[in-house]
C-alpha cells in the first residue's frame, strides 16, 4: 500500500507536470487546494523533492514550484522510493526496507515470500515505466471516458 506521503509526492508532481513548459511556476497554495493536499505536509513534500532534484522553486510573488526535469524523466519508482514508501508487500522481500518476518520459520521454504517476490518484481517493472507524463495521459483519457 502506498503511504500518504507517497501518493501526495505523486499528486503533487502530476500537478506541477501539468503546467510544464508555461514558465509559470505554481503556487503551493495552487497545488494544495487543487490536490486536496494539507498545506503544511505539502511544504515539506516539496522541499523534499527540491532537494532531490525534482523540482526547482522560485522565491517572490510570482514563485513556486516547477519541474527540474521532463514529465517522461521522472517514474513513479523513483518518487515512491524517495519519500519513503517500499514497494513490496513483505518486508522480507524487500529491496530497500528489508526485514525478517517475525513469524517466518526458514525464508528460503516461504511459499508467500516467494509469491511475494514475483508480486513485487511486477509491480517494479510497471511502476519504473509508468512517468509522470503517462498519469497525465491516463488521466486524460479516463477524463473522456466518462465525458467530464
Amino acid at each position: 500500500m502506498l503511504s500518504k506521503k507517497s501518493k501526495y509526492a505523486i499528486k503533487a508532481l502530476v500537478c506541477i507536470a501539468k503546467n510544464y513548459g508555461n514558465n509559470v511556476p505554481m503556487k503551493i497554495s495552487q497545488i494544495s487546494e487543487s490536490e486536496k493536499i494539507p498545506r503544511k505536509f505539502l511544504e515539506t513534500i516539496l522541499v523534499e523533492l527540491r532537494n532531490s532534484g525534482y523540482v526547482h522553486s522560485k522565491m517572490g510573488s510570482h514563485g513556486g514550484y516547477y519541474l527540474a526535469k521532463h514529465p517522461d524523466e521522472i517514474v513513479l519508482t523513483q518518487i515512491i522510493r524517495l519519500s519513503g514508501g517500499p514497494l513490496a508487500l513483505l518486508p522480507c522481500v524487500s529491496l530497500n526496507f528489508y526485514e525478517k518476518c517475525e513469524e517466518c520459520v526458514n525464508e528460503a521454504t516461504c511459499s508467500l515470500r516467494e509469491v511475494a517476490q514475483e508480486v513485487r518484481d511486477a509491480t517494479i517493472r510497471i511502476l519504473s515505466k509508468t512517468s509522470l507524463s503517462d498519469l497525465i495521459e491516463r488521466e486524460m483519457k479516463l477524463i473522456e471516458k466518462i465525458g467530464i
